[in-house]
């Protein structure tokens, strides 16, 4: 399965705010690290995400007067956890994590930059209609199966599990190459949620690795 053409590795935003030390960092994030480069050797098509935010996004806490970080509002698209300012565009803090290699990418797709919407997927926006046009990339190549890896497992990684499944996909996450936030219970809902899916886990032994 891994080598097969018709797959594609996602590793899902492993960036500098996300690690230790970073505007939003995922506890133990950087052990992500090198499992990601690890994986990515056992494919031949593999996708890299970013997180791209403008100044002043919608999902950040310091737009909204009288919030804190880990709050949660109600927008048009539904409820927003409200973050530290993170992976700002052009940021030092956006770019990816230091000592990730994987030369071999064929395709960073950016989320998250558009203002007024977040993007935990890496497929739509979180009003489950804008997409990023991942979808359609996957589409174009011929890919039917896709397995996630990265940051963090009950955001970005576990939405964008659910979106590849909902879109057809056969879908795997790799559980030990990812780390979680598990705020407001978002860890146990995210696993709950992929099971429903239809997601499959994928041990790091499977992988080869």
């Amino acid at each position: 399965m891994i080598h097969d053409s018709d797959t594609a590795l996602i590793l899902v935003d492993l960036q500098r705010d996300f690690l230790p030390g970073g505007a939003l960092a995922v506890d133990d994030g950087a052990a992500v690290v090198p499992l990601a480069n690890g994986l990515s050797r056992r494919f031949s098509n593999v996708i890299l995400t970013q997180d791209w935010h403008p100044a002043g996004h919608i999902s950040f806490a310091s737009s909204h007067a009288g919030h804190r970080p880990s709050n949660v509002i109600t927008l048009p698209y539904g409820p927003q956890v409200l973050w530290p300012d993170h992976c700002v565009q052009g940021t030092e803090g956006a770019d990816f994590a230091p000592g990730l290699d994987v030369p071999h990418a064929q395709l960073v797709i950016r989320k998250g930059h558009h203002a007024h919407i977040d993007s935990y997927s890496t497929f739509y926006e979180a009003d489950h209609h804008v997409t990023t046009g991942l979808t359609g990339y996957l589409r174009a190549r011929g890919i039917r199966r896709v397995v996630l890896a990265g940051l963090a497992l009950d955001f970005c990684v576990g939405w964008s599990a659910l979106d590849a499944a909902r879109d057809g996909f056969e879908t795997f996450v790799v559980e030990e190459a990812c780390r979680a936030i598990d705020t407001h219970g978002s860890l146990h809902r995210a696993r709950e949620d992929m099971a429903r899916a239809g997601v499959r886990p994928l041990t790091l032994t499977e992988a080869g690795i």
